[in-house]
């Protein structure tokens, strides 16, 4: 885990010296790094974005403690296991490391929601579908299941076409990172979770 220590020192930085309460805070890998309109497009929830590339479930929840260590989240989107796939782990492994995560999530802030995005479809990544699609069935059923504050947010089905076959248009030139309109697609679907949840809306 080493290769993640600049990253994460950089979110540590971020949050250094302050309890920073009553923040969405967004987690996970650069598609979430990345969003860099994600502070406007969520500005009634005070959010946090606290991505870093790269990173992978099993990272997420490794780095849980020191990430987290100066917030107080009213509550986490995370996007994580696409790269845990794209290393070769298997869906089974993924929902492990998924669980991880939200006992790291109860133990330090109890009951407070948790949005999981979905892994999603990608043209890079085609070759490797099946075990996306595999591993996005094992985690919204694991959610079912659950009786904790945690949902399950379906991006997958509206970023591909009729046939099932990754949206190129939602997507950057590399096939695999999400582009503007990615981004906006997400927006509108995330907001719909967090309105339902009913996190309230915080001002900056």
């Amino acid at each position: 885990m080493h290769w993640y220590e600049e990253e994460i020192k950089r979110l540590e930085s971020l949050t250094a010296g302050s309890k920073q309460e009553s923040r969405l805070v967004f987690y996970g890998s650069s598609s979430i790094k990345l969003w860099n309109t994600l502070e406007e497009d969520f500005k009634g929830y005070a959010p946090l974005n606290s991505g870093f590339g790269g990173s992978t479930l099993a990272a997420c929840s490794w780095f849980f403690e020191r990430v987290f260590a100066n917030l107080r989240p009213s509550g986490i989107i995370i996007y994580a296991g696409d790269n845990d796939l794209g290393d070769g782990r298997n869906p089974e492994e993924v929902l492990l490391f998924f669980n991880a995560f939200l006992q790291f999530v109860r133990n330090r802030f109890g009951d407070i929601h948790v949005g999981f995005i979905s892994i999603k479809p990608s043209i890079k990544r085609w070759g490797i579908v099946d075990k996306i699609r595999e591993t996005n069935q094992l985690i919204e059923s694991f959610i079912k299941k659950s009786s904790g504050n945690v949902s399950f947010i379906n991006i997958y089905d509206q970023m591909t076409d009729e046939k099932g076959y990754p949206k190129g248009e939602l997507l950057e030139l590399d096939g695999l990172h999400i582009n503007k309109k990615g981004y906006q697609l997400w927006k509108e679907i995330i907001l719909k979770d967090v309105a339902k949840e009913k996190l309230g809306n915080h001002k900056k």
